[in-house]
């Protein structure tokens, strides 16, 4: 896949579901405000769940227009899609904790993916917005890594598309260097969770 057919996918994604973009994203904050607030604790992950899904059914499904993300991306966000909302239910009492310094980042480079995206010369359609595959996995690993309580599989496939972030060069789409650090940051999860796992 090469540069240009990378942001016309973006492009056509961008100009025919922008309305249904701002509509999930005003769910997602919302629930994310709410899980942190301690409100609804599940209420985050059925978010993502959602917002992974509509990713993979809509962007990859919809629009994809290359093997790759017919059989690696769109089964890797239903898979992620599913386990969230199985998460919502199966720890539905897990405590989303206040975010640390560092996740604070991360949420901060999330808000700031289009300004990035703009800034770097793209303009919409063809940029990248809030609701697209690698915001969305980079908000994903960012938020679930404050839960106490996390699913390796699903932290696996997440960190896995986090490290797709590499690709930021081959595609002239900068602004997801802030995908390839949450990668990093899951990997940094993943080890955590390993060890305190075999410390049990």
């Amino acid at each position: 896949m090469d540069a240009q057919a990378f942001w016309n996918v973006i492009g056509n994604y961008n100009e025919q579901t922008k309305i249904l973009q701002i509509g999930l994203l005003i769910f997602v904050i919302v629930a994310i405000a709410l899980s942190y607030m301690q409100k609804v604790n599940w209420a985050a992950k059925v978010a993502l769940g959602i917002a992974n899904l509509f990713i993979g059914i809509v962007f990859f499904a919809g629009y994809g227009t290359e093997p790759i993300q017919k059989f690696f991306a769109l089964p890797l966000y239903l898979l992620c899609g599913f386990l969230f909302l199985y998460e919502s239910w199966h720890n539905k009492n897990d405590l989303l904790e206040k975010p640390t310094p560092f996740q604070s980042l991360l949420l901060v480079l999330y808000l700031l993916y289009p300004l990035i995206s703009l800034v770097l010369g793209n303009r919409f359609p063809q940029m990248v917005t809030y609701i697209m595959p690698c915001p969305i996995v980079s908000l994903s690993i960012t938020v679930y890594a404050a839960y106490k309580r996390k699913n390796i599989l699903l932290l696996i496939l997440l960190t896995v598309w986090g490290l797709t972030g590499i690709k930021s060069i081959i595609f002239n789409a900068y602004e997801d260097i802030i995908l390839l650090i949450c990668g990093f940051y899951g990997i940094a999860l993943l080890v955590n969770e390993i060890k305190r796992d075999k410390g049990k």
